[in-house]
């Protein structure tokens, strides 16, 4: 279906007035920096209109937006046009399968001090906190590493599940993408209700490292086809993860085992399928700790898992605070990503940004990398626009130093590249960014601030700066 706006953000006026003068407001900062990077990712520019509580709300907006983004603090929660705005866009999307409302949080607010209409979405919290006082303040430098752990890491998620929702909106298939990530492909298995939201903060976690995660929709309702569906998305996966908490979970037509159940069953016949092909395919199974109120019928379960050789089939069972699993979780796909990770780990390497455009210009400086030692990695410039996201986001984790060209592009391609290396933490990097540059011939004083050496110069005086810059960090 075809949408007259992409994002539509709706937000209280009070929220984007400037603190000084000739400040940007906060909203105003929001909408730029979504713009870049949904074009990033779509690789097209999205209409994203922007409407504050004094704007007109017209039922043919509300039904021509793909999404909507709430701008949630205290002004919006006491505007009845914004709290109106968000019931009419319910209403006008009811019929939608999807989420298609996402709830950023400017300031720090508790479930009941926030819309009950929005209560239940997970947020993207996009305010600081300051570790000793406990007190809240606004990013207004967007660029500092406060901004870096917190601002930067939400809106890439942000901008991932738009970018999911746009994709199934306007019909577009995902074949190719399940087909292209399949060695990094991650069954999370579908849960009982009291650990959804767990599951959603793994899920987006995944997904910002680059995972596809299955199932990407309801499962059936009927057994017989239940089993269908998982097995058919874990023959697309290297790894499943089960997280088993107090609920059963429902139970499908003609069975009388959960959902829950069921998919650990057939992903432990599935370990044993993929061992016999001698083929990697690992489990882990998360135990909450506090199982106080489990149902008879879920601890018998929990105690079949603990005892039942078949149940644990490839599986590591753990019973331990979520976020010590969630490390175990982030350390089991960090080595499982390091197999596949050799060419970076033969020599220090230089990920040469630069737009195919620009191709031929870059290979003087090709040639003074690859003398002075290292590795050169390249963007991929060939496949569909997921093919090419995947290889940037690869390089952008694994690279030692980072050197971005500016020939014939803008300097807005610019800005979002310096953006990415800033963001490279959050897509899974763990080991520290040796150097940063950006080469061009004509000025770069636009980034004197963004902590990268800028290279200035024709081609000649560019090399010999470039031989320079590497030496710098050339153990």
């Amino acid at each position: 279906m075809a949408y007259d706006i992409d994002v539509l953000i709706v937000f209280a006026e009070k929220d984007n007035e400037a603190g000084k003068k000739n400040e940007i407001g906060w909203i105003t900062q929001f909408k730029k920096f979504l713009d870049l990077m949904l074009y990033q990712v779509l690789g097209e520019k999205s209409n994203i209109v922007v409407k504050s509580e004094f704007d007109d709300f017209t039922a043919s907006s509300m039904d021509n937006a793909a999404v909507l983004v709430t701008i949630l603090s205290k002004e919006f929660a006491q505007s009845g046009r914004c709290l109106d705005a968000v019931e009419a866009y319910y209403k006008a999307t009811s019929s939608s399968k999807i989420e298609r409302v996402f709830k950023v949080l400017k300031s720090p607010l508790n479930s009941q001090e926030q819309p009950p209409r929005l209560r239940e979405l997970l947020g993207y919290d996009m305010y600081q906190v300051d570790n000793e006082t406990g007190l809240m303040k606004e990013y207004t430098d967007f660029f500092s590493l406060e901004a870096e752990k917190q601002y930067w890491m939400k809106m890439v998620d942000l901008v991932y599940d738009i970018h999911e929702a746009l994709i199934i909106l306007k019909g577009q298939t995902k074949t190719e993408v399940k087909n292209l990530f399949k060695r990094r492909t991650i069954y999370l298995a579908e849960t009982g209700h009291d650990l959804s939201i767990s599951r959603n903060i793994i899920r987006r976690e995944l997904q910002r490292h680059g995972y596809v995660v299955l199932p990407s929709h309801m499962l059936p309702i009927r057994s017989e086809e239940l089993e269908r569906v998982v097995r058919k998305d874990l023959e697309e996966c290297s790894m499943s993860i089960h997280l088993i908490g107090s609920a059963y979970g429902e139970i499908p037509e003609g069975s009388d085992r959960s959902v829950v159940d069921i998919q650990n069953k057939l992903a432990a016949e599935h370990a044993v399928i993929k061992r016999s092909r001698k083929e990697d395919f690992s489990r882990l199974i998360w135990i909450a700790p506090n199982l106080r109120n489990a149902s008879d019928k879920q601890k018998s379960f929990i105690e079949s898992l603990r005892r039942d050789i078949e149940a644990q089939e490839g599986a590591e069972i753990l019973q331990n605070p979520l976020e010590d699993f969630k490390n175990i979780m982030r350390e089991e796909l960090l080595a499982a990503q390091n197999k596949t990770a050799d060419y970076y780990t033969s020599g220090k390497s230089i990920y040469l940004v630069h737009d195919k455009v620009d191709h031929d210009q870059v290979l003087p400086l090709v040639e003074v990398i690859q003398k002075s030692g290292f590795n050169v990695v390249f963007p991929a410039f060939e496949g569909d626009l997921m093919e090419v996201r995947k290889q940037h986001i690869d390089n952008l984790r694994n690279f030692d130093a980072a050197i971005i060209y500016k020939g014939k592009v803008n300097d807005q391609w610019v800005r979002m590249k310096v953006l990415d290396l800033l963001k490279a933490p959050g897509f899974g990097r763990n080991k520290p960014i040796q150097g940063k540059a950006i080469v061009s011939e004509s000025s770069l004083d636009n980034y004197k601030n963004q902590n990268v050496t800028l290279i200035t110069g024709d081609k000649n005086k560019s090399v010999e700066s470039v031989k320079n810059f590497l030496q710098e960090f050339k153990s």
